[in-house]
């Protein structure tokens, strides 16, 4: 018995920053617009939701108060619905998902999942963490910023930087194909107040986003990376120097979004009528030291859950954690690079911290239905090494 996936919705990607098309609104707007367009759309009794996991990264000003409760009242959920907002950094809308797949099981019930985070009104690390602000909060926990450990991925791995801005290229170009050509059914427009459309499609693809043009960026550590790369090579010596590959280009962008993922036990599911979309037969986090290639031993630990090998995933959506990360996941699973995040990726599309995870699930089934497959897998890892799988069958 697994639990199943009943509907799964995101909203386009706004560009997080300010002038982006979703700026205007709030955080819980947001989340609350799109719960609510979540229980039109699934046509479920919201008295027969017991309980309800979202995950959002800088808990802080409009993202504070567990914004998942407040933004579930609003949206007409019930009120003896509960609900709790999460922070497994990058990775915790699949997080949430995953959790709130647990509860419907626990509980023989029907949850939600799911996840937004507005970078255009509060921006990354706006909640002023220790980790960030204190050296030797820094110093005593090795909190290394992920674009350098992203580089000392690369140096360590041989990934180069015409490698890196090749991948960033090609999630361009699908990114912008897929906008322009593909269906996308669980994708939900934005609209304002007074209904006009805010956003409709993906804001952040980037036509121009070329191979020569991102040869063009500087990387982020140009230079002032000193005492960090001092660091690294007192640990690793062998390694000679740290390349700085990762730039503006070949990096996730920042963004806005909002994701829900409607889930029941599969008796729930009978009991209220609920078709599912499909099953989440797996699911596995993991952490690693240092960089942020957990993703990697999530996935094969979700694998091994479900009796299945990487040969047996028709499908993959991996968030990109700067390119060099992405590179050595594909290198390490031996993935088809024609069946991996074929409709662009973070590096194009955006990177809603607390949401993308949860919108993942969505554009997996999609393209899923929209190509007949059985077995996709998500993954997506974070800062502090944390990461989190999921192997989904679809129904």
């Amino acid at each position: 018995m697994f639990p199943v996936i009943v509907e799964a919705l995101r909203t386009p990607r706004g560009a997080g920053k300010p002038g982006g098309a979703l700026c205007a609104l709030s955080p819980l707007e947001l989340l609350a617009t799109h719960l609510r367009t979540l229980r039109e759309r699934s046509a479920v009794d919201p008295e027969c939701v017991q309980d309800a996991v979202f995950g959002c990264v800088t808990q802080t000003g409009e993202q504070g108060g567990n914004i998942g409760k407040i933004a579930s009242l609003l949206a007409g959920w019930s009120a003896n619905m509960s609900a709790v907002t999460i922070n497994r950094y990058c990775a915790s809308g699949l997080s949430a998902v995953n959790w709130a797949a647990q509860q419907a099981m626990q509980l023989d019930s029907v949850t939600i999942g799911g996840g937004v985070e507005m970078m255009s009104r509060v921006p990354m690390m706006g909640d002023g963490a220790p980790h960030y602000t204190d050296a030797a909060v820094k110093a005593a926990t090795g909190f290394f910023p992920p674009p350098w450990t992203s580089d000392l991925v690369a140096t360590r791995h041989g990934f180069s930087r015409e490698q890196c801005d090749d991948y960033a290229a090609l999630s361009q170009a699908r990114a912008c194909h897929a906008r322009a050509n593909i269906p996308m059914p669980s994708m939900c427009a934005v609209h304002a107040a007074d209904g006009s459309v805010l956003l409709d499609r993906d804001e952040n693809p980037r036509p121009e986003s070329t191979v020569e043009k991102l040869a063009t960026l500087k990387p982020v550590y140009a230079e002032g990376a000193q005492t960090m790369d001092a660091w690294g090579l007192a640990r690793e010596p062998q390694l000679g120097q740290i390349n700085h590959v990762h730039t503006a280009g070949n990096a996730p962008c920042m963004a806005d979004g909002a994701a829900a993922v409607l889930l029941a036990s599969p008796d729930a599911a009978k009991r209220h009528n609920l078709k599912a979309r499909g099953r989440i037969i797996a699911m596995a986090d993991a952490c690693v030291a240092l960089t942020q290639t957990g993703a990697v031993d999530a996935t094969q630990r979700a694998l091994n859950q479900a009796g299945l090998s990487a040969n047996d995933i028709e499908l993959w959506e991996a968030r990109d954690s700067f390119a060099a990360i992405t590179l050595h996941y594909l290198q390490t699973l031996n993935i088809d690079i024609e069946r991996f995040n074929v409709n662009g990726s973070s590096i194009a599309l955006g990177h809603p911290m607390g949401a993308t995870g949860a919108m993942l699930v969505s554009c997996l089934l999609d393209e899923m239905d929209r190509r007949n497959l059985r077995y996709g897998v998500i993954a997506i890892a974070g800062a502090a090494g944390v990461a989190t799988a999921s192997v989904i069958e679809r129904m």
